[in-house]
This record gives structure tokens, C-alpha cells and sequence, in this order.
């Protein structure tokens, strides 16, 4: 563990990450093949995980299905009991899976803390959903009949999440699903399969929660990404990555309910009334958190031709001052990107956009033990240059400027993706309006596009997904309605 994250007295550390859970053991995948999860920052091998295959992949669905009635019949109150011990037992381990989230993913120190505290939170508020997995009567017009709605599991939820929120990206899917009396089926990212799977597994397994309920498969897409998706047990398909990827997973999954939260191109509006360093401030965390590694990043600030130029002054100076190192050390802002292939295809859209005729204000090559530390950069530039028009996933922004509210509307609304986004104004009526002109699925008003409410988490339009996550709406989501009705008193037939 690095130096400057405090040890101290708790519980005995975690091993055994070179096997996964299926089928209520914990074992090497049989594909014959390994891969080592580094460290972005240092290169170091974190773990050597033999990897699954189609048949890891059946014996998980199997177990799934094997062990899932009997959790569905256990008491709300004992369902409710493994969450808390989970989010428990996530309290006292809080230095060693902050740490994990660091060294896996190269995020910083900041960044490991949140993530914990929002998984954490999910866990608490996964607790109370058994008790709220209500049914209803409807009314009838047919004498004597009773119509009644049951609320009861979907049965087998698989689940696939990526690398750059792993905990919270598979957690907040995985905690209600099982606690509504679920089974699950996990496959985390190959960059991130301790925090994105086997660390979760790990917590739940101390809380309590019975054996194959949940089932954790690491491997390559291509060896069992298409079986994991395509294979009849699981009701419900819970995926957060690419929109490529979601639409392979659409168009494979099959007669099954789909949770899709794909990419985005989040736009920050600053509109002319704005306040300006409230804006700086929304803009520079809601474009450079996490080296810019987040979905619902703001990609693009469209500001307002009356304070274009004040504003990229005050936030050029702000990230200027942005500190890029080891990611570790609490005074770090930006860490590494999470491997080369990201960090080549972040490289290669600014290289683009300022061929396309955007202006590089700043930025520096990349650097760090690994390589991987790439420098905060700053375009002035057009909706139409890669940087704007495309996801970059990295820590680019391109600031865009708009003459008047309308043609802000306008390029925030010109892309395919539908995500997040966020809107700066001092009148806050104004920027509700604004939103619901917005083709997303959420909008934050003089806030940044990055949502870090763990209990309202949702989900996008057009490009950007189908179906919500989090909150309330994991309830609609890993469960179904089961129509029953009772004849009391004997009826006469048409027929």
C-alpha cells in the first residue's frame, strides 16, 4: 500500500484475487489463459487472474438459478440484514478498498473516497427496498373478482460494468438486485476486476449472503461477453460502457429487459446571467474529475459570448494550477489515464480537433512512471471538432461560444448522446426551463454534469441508453409484476 495512505489496526486484508466465485467456490477460470491487473500509475502486477470461459460462464448461471428461490422466499427483514452487514463491513475495510480503488484504477485519492462513500450509501439504501417491493388490488368489473398485483424478483440479473467507477458501477446495480431477492451474475472490466468484482464479492461474502447468489466471471469479451448476454437464465441485462458495446448487447440479448447506460458528450452551459466562478468551478471538476474517465463528464462548455472571454481567462488560471502526479498522495487532482489504448485515443482526438481549427490554450505530453500522466488540456474550438463532437473520456475539454440562450440550446442539443448535463444561471426558474428543452436524461442546474448523489442516480436518451438506474427506480428495475386474480363467486360463462 502506498505510503501516504494511512494503515492502521482492522481487519486482516483480502487475498485470494487470483479466483473468482462461481457456483458457490472460489476458482480459476478455465479458459488457460491469465491476466495481470496493473497499477496505471506504477506498472505493478496487482494481480494474476486465470480468466473465464463460456463454461465458467454456465456453471455461474446455473448457481444463479439454483440459489435464487430460496433468497426470494427469505424474509424482507433477513434481506435487508445482509445489506447493512455489507455496508458495514465496507466501513471497516474503508482504508483497504479506498486503497484498491487507488492502485487499480490510477484514480486519485479524492476520487477512491467518494466512490467508497457511494457505494456504501447504495448498500444502506438497498437495505430498506424489501420492505418496499409493494403490491396492490386493482379494481375489477367482473362480480366477485378480486384482481391482485404481486410484486416479486425478475430471478437472475447479470450485470456488466466498467473500469472507471468499477465499485460503484457494479454496485449500484448488484446491491438492490440482490437485495430484492435477486441472483447475480457479474463480470467487472479486465482493468478493474478486484474493485469492479472480487472485492465486492469478498464484502458480501463476510456479510453473509448465501452462496451462488452472486457469481463473479472475469474474461475477455470475446471469449464470454456474447455468452454472458445471449444465454437464457438471466430477466434482466444491467450494462454501463460504450454505446457500441450497448448496442451489441441489445441487438444479442434477446427477449429480455435491457438497463443500458452508454456514452456521453455532456455539455455545461454558461449562460449570460451566470455567475462566473461558480461556473469556473462547476467546469473544472465536472471536466477534469477523474482525469476526465466519467460518462457523465462535461465534454463540451458552451458559454455565453458576453462572458466567453472572462471565463476562459479565470479558467485557464484554474487549471493551470491543477496538480498532475501520483494519485495516491492527497494533494493530487489529476492521475494517470487507465492504460495506453485510452490515453492513444484521448492523443489522437486532440490531434484532430486541432487540425479541424480548434486552438490548444494548454496541455504537455504525457508523463509519470507508466507514461500514462496526461496534462489537463483546454480547446477553444467549434461543436463540429473531434474533441466536441466526439466523447473523449480523458482530460480534454473544448469551450465553445454561443450568441444568446437559443443558439446554446442549439449545440448543446447537437449530438447523438443524450446523457448529462448542467446549466449556470443565476435564476434558477430560467435554468429549469432550459433543461426541459434539453434532450437528456438528467440536468443539473448550477451544478456540474457529474452526478455524485448515490440516491439519484438515472440514466440517458438517444445514443446514451435506455432505462434508469439508482434510487427508486432500481425498484421498477430487478423486479416484476405478477397479475393474479380470484374469482369469489362462481360466474356465468359467454360461452
Amino acid at each position: 500500500m502506498h505510503a501516504t495512505i494511512e494503515s492502521g489496526a482492522g481487519p486482516r486484508p483480502y487475498d485470494g484475487f487470483d479466483a473468482m466465485p462461481i457456483a458457490g467456490e472460489w476458482r480459476g477460470g478455465r479458459s488457460g489463459e491469465t491476466h495481470a491487473d496493473t497499477d496505471p500509475w506504477s506498472g505493478e502486477t496487482l494481480a494474476e487472474v486465470p480468466l473465464a470461459d463460456r463454461s465458467d460462464v454456465d456453471d455461474a448461471y446455473a448457481a444463479a438459478r439454483a440459489a435464487q428461490p430460496a433468497w426470494a422466499a427469505a424474509p424482507p427483514a433477513e434481506r435487508g440484514a445482509v445489506m447493512r452487514a455489507a455496508a458495514d463491513v465496507l466501513l471497516e475495510r474503508r482504508e483497504e478498498a479506498v486503497g484498491w480503488l487507488v492502485r487499480e484504477t490510477g484514480g486519485t485519492l479524492a476520487k477512491a473516497e467518494l466512490e467508497w462513500s457511494l457505494v456504501r450509501s447504495v448498500m444502506l439504501e438497498a437495505a430498506s427496498m424489501p420492505h418496499h417491493a409493494t403490491g396492490r388490488i386493482m379494481p375489477s368489473d367482473v362480480p366477485g373478482k378480486e384482481s391482485r398485483v404481486y410484486r416479486r424478483p425478475v430471478g437472475v440479473v447479470a450485470v456488466v460494468s466498467p473500469w472507471n467507477f468499477p465499485m460503484q458501477l457494479s454496485n449500484r446495480a448488484l446491491a438492490p438486485a440482490l437485495a430484492l431477492g435477486n441472483a447475480v451474475v457479474l463480470k467487472p472490466a479486465s482493468d478493474t476486476p478486484v474493485t469492479g468484482g472480487l472485492l465486492l464479492a469478498k464484502v458480501y461474502e463476510e456479510a453473509g449472503l448465501p452462496a451462488g447468489l452472486l457469481n463473479v466471471v472475469v474474461g475477455s469479451s470475446g471469449e464470454i461477453g456474447d455468452a454472458l448476454v445471449a444465454h437464457p437464465a438471466p430477466r434482466v441485462v444491467s450494462f454501463t460502457g460504450s454505446t457500441q458495446v450497448g448496442e451489441g448487447i441489445a441487438r444479442k440479448a434477446g427477449v429480455k429487459r435491457l438497463a443500458l447506460e452508454l456514452g456521453g458528450n455532456c455539455p455545461l452551459v454558461v449562460l449570460d446571467d451566470a455567475d462566473l466562478e461558480l461556473a469556473v468551478d462547476a467546469a473544472v471538476f465536472g471536466s477534469f474529475f477523474h482525469q476526465g474517465q466519467i460518462c457523465m463528464i462535461a465534454n463540451r462548455v458552451i458559454v455565453d459570448s458576453s462572458l466567453h472571454d472572462e471565463f476562459v481567462e479565470r479558467f485557464l488560471g484554474r487549471v493551470r494550477a491543477l496538480r498532475v502526479g501520483d494519485p495516491a498522495h492527497a494533494a493530487t487532482d489529476i492521475g494517470p489515464l487507465i492504460d495506453r489504448s485510452r490515453l492513444d485515443a484521448v492523443r489522437e482526438k486532440v490531434r484532430r480537433a486541432t487540425a479541424e481549427g480548434a486552438e490548444l490554450l494548454t496541455g504537455g505530453e504525457p508523463g509519470g512512471p507508466t507514461g500514462l500522466l496526461l496534462p489537463p488540456h483546454v480547446l477553444l474550438g467549434t461543436n463540429d471538432v473531434a474533441t466536441a463532437r466526439e466523447e473523449v473520456f480523458g482530460p480534454v475539454i473544448t469551450v465553445i461560444r454561443a450568441d444568446g440562450e437559443e443558439r446554446a440550446l442549439e449545440l448543446a442539443n447537437d449530438t447523438e448522446h443524450g446523457l448529462s448535463s448542467a446549466v449556470i444561471t443565476r435564476d434558477v426558474e430560467r435554468g429549469a426551463r432550459f433543461a426541459l428543452r434539453l434532450g437528456v436524461g438528467m440536468t443539473h442546474v448550477n451544478d456540474s454534469p457529474v452526478n455524485d448523489d448515490a440516491n439519484t442516480a438515472f440514466g440517458g436518451e438517444k445514443a446514451s441508453g435506455i432505462g434508469r438506474f439508482g434510487g427508486a427506480w432500481a425498484l421498477e428495475e430487478f423486479t416484476t409484476e405478477h397479475w393474479v386474480s380470484v374469482q369469489h363467486e362462481r360466474r356465468r360463462y359467454p360461452l
